[in-house]
């Protein structure tokens, strides 16, 4: 992983840069947790797949759902941050989305289906920023954010969700 300052990012998503830290880059990064979550989905049990481990917690459908909203905003907030908009971004309440989202009314194929689709433009959009615009810093969540962090930040949020899972799931 590149030295990323921690003026690059707010505090809140410190874990997420560490849980990413393991990747010499953003690209090998959004890869691998590519292939990590597809495969880690597909093994889990159907009975799992809508499971609450408490009343009102998300179920890992709901979770898939909210990684493939995230990293939409993540990768919305990537472009603007390159394309030097000086914009302050505002954040976004996930726990609205959710239940608006009917992630548990979908098949697993179609909800794996689109976070290929989804991680595949992240994958895209990365690949044709440059060094420059990787280190360009702008706002998000009333927080400063390079560009670079948003694509660890991704990865290390698909990588905490994917824990959370097996710890309180499975």
């Amino acid at each position: 992983m590149e030295q990323l300052s921690n003026t690059e990012f707010g505090s809140y998503y410190q874990n997420y840069i560490e849980k990413a830290s393991n990747y010499n880059s953003i690209l090998e990064g959004l890869e691998s947790t590519q292939n990590e979550l597809l495969e880690f989905y597909n093994a889990l049990p159907e009975s799992k797949l809508t499971y609450q481990y408490e009343v009102g917690k998300w179920t890992p459908k709901d979770i898939l759902l909210h990684l493939i909203d995230s990293e939409r905003i993540f990768a919305y907030r990537a472009l603007r941050i390159a394309r030097n908009d000086k914009t302050s971004l505002p954040g976004f309440e996930e726990n609205d989305y959710v239940p608006q989202a009917n992630a548990n009314m979908r098949d697993l194929s179609d909800l794996l289906e689109e976070f290929i689709s989804v991680r595949v433009s992240t994958l895209t959009l990365f690949k044709s920023f440059s060094e420059e615009q990787l280190l360009r810093i702008g706002t998000a969540s009333s927080y400063p954010v390079s560009v670079r962090a948003i694509g660890y930040i991704t990865i290390g949020h698909a990588l905490h969700h994917k824990q959370i899972i097996e710890e309180r799931y499975l």
